[in-house]
């Protein structure tokens, strides 16, 4: 049975390796016969989030900005992946922003049950990801019956594509394949 998957990239690099990663898992879902909406944060306007709860009373955000168009998509995905570079041991800002400004979801039905975190850093010890994957982890909690079905981590990789050199690509495209 085809899912749909949101596959949501946070690096601000190009040729990041966090983005070559999640390229890599939406081509092994692809590939795997699912429908796969790809969203770059770099290409998004995306302002922080006011607190103001809005959003939990109406539809969608009061801020008007890239997002409000993307809840849907994300809402009646099946399957969210986040990709991040780790920076100072957590997810990168622009992620933690983008998590942020999901907080809309909260009160839907939403359909997503999986979520995975593909992670990138310059440090070799996979411990460098331990604040990415809480982080993550906080997010599906707020959740009924969300699991964090997977996580790729890519370390010691610390220029743009460093990570071809590395296992972590397969590991991505077969995460991607196995949804």
């Amino acid at each position: 049975m085809s899912k749909k998957i949101c596959v949501i990239s946070s690096t601000m690099r190009k040729g990041g390796n966090s983005y070559l990663l999640a390229q890599e898992f939406a081509r092994g879902a692809k590939e795997a016969g699912n429908e796969v909406l790809e969203i770059d944060i770099k290409t998004l306007e995306l302002k922080y989030c006011l607190g103001c709860m809005y959003c939990q009373s109406h539809d969608g955000c009061v801020i008007k900005d890239s997002m409000n168009s993307l809840y849907t998509e994300i809402q009646n995905s099946d399957v969210l992946v986040f990709a991040t570079p780790i920076y100072y041991y957590s997810v990168s800002g622009q992620l933690k922003t983008f998590i942020d400004r999901l907080n809309p979801l909260y009160p839907k039905d939403n359909k997503f049950k999986e979520v995975y975190l593909l992670a990138t850093s310059a440090e070799d010890e996979t411990s460098a990801m331990d604040g990415a994957i809480k982080c993550i982890q906080g997010f599906i909690d707020c959740f009924d019956n969300v699991t964090l079905k997977g996580v790729v981590c890519g370390t010691g990789v610390e220029g743009a594509g460093e990570i071809k050199n590395s296992d972590a690509l397969l590991q991505a495209y077969e995460a991607g394949e196995g949804v």
